[in-house]
């Protein structure tokens, strides 16, 4: 099922994604909880991550890079604002250089949601929203030119894999 949508609204500042996903909350939170599920989809499919610290209790941080087709590096980091296992998790997040040390000024906010939905034959699924907030209409350019859209729909297109991996979709 994957991505449902996505909308931007630079009014807002906004870059919204919905997915759906054929687990419960619990089993998709796991995707954000476990470091090493994330870093099978955190990232288009040609620059994999890999996270060297991952906290997901509010206040603490998450440092990971991703890792291009040439052998580039891309660092970034996370740090938690709240979380609300296994419904919400809020984080700020941004750029970092080689060392881990935050190379931008403004970091943008994400929000993602994990809300139980019914799919066919009353099978219990997760709609993920993950609201993406810039601080200015040229962050949230810059993103996009970055190709940010394309890479998350590409990102959150490799959960649905995850999920079915090593365990059972409704475990």
């Amino acid at each position: 099922m994957t991505v449902i949508g996505s909308t931007q609204d630079p009014e807002a500042l906004t870059l919204t994604f919905v997915a759906e996903f054929d687990a419960p909350p619990t089993r998709v939170w796991k995707v954000w909880e476990d470091p090493r599920q994330l870093e099978r989809w955190w990232g288009p499919p040609s620059w994999p991550a890999t996270f060297d610290v991952h906290d997901l209790s509010a206040g603490r941080t998450s440092a990971y890079y991703m890792t291009g087709p040439n052998g580039d590096k891309a660092h970034g980091w996370w740090t938690v604002v709240a979380v609300d296992p296994p419904h919400r998790l809020e984080f700020d997040e941004g750029f970092s250089d080689d060392d881990g040390k935050p190379t931008d000024d403004a970091p943008a906010r994400v929000e993602v949601t994990l809300q139980p939905v019914s799919l066919a034959d009353d099978r219990e699924g997760t709609r993920m929203t993950t609201v993406n907030r810039f601080v200015s209409i040229e962050q949230l350019e810059q993103m996009m030119q970055m190709g940010m859209e394309e890479g998350m729909r590409l990102a959150m297109g490799q959960i649905d894999a995850v999920l079915a991996e090593g365990t059972t979709q409704h475990a």
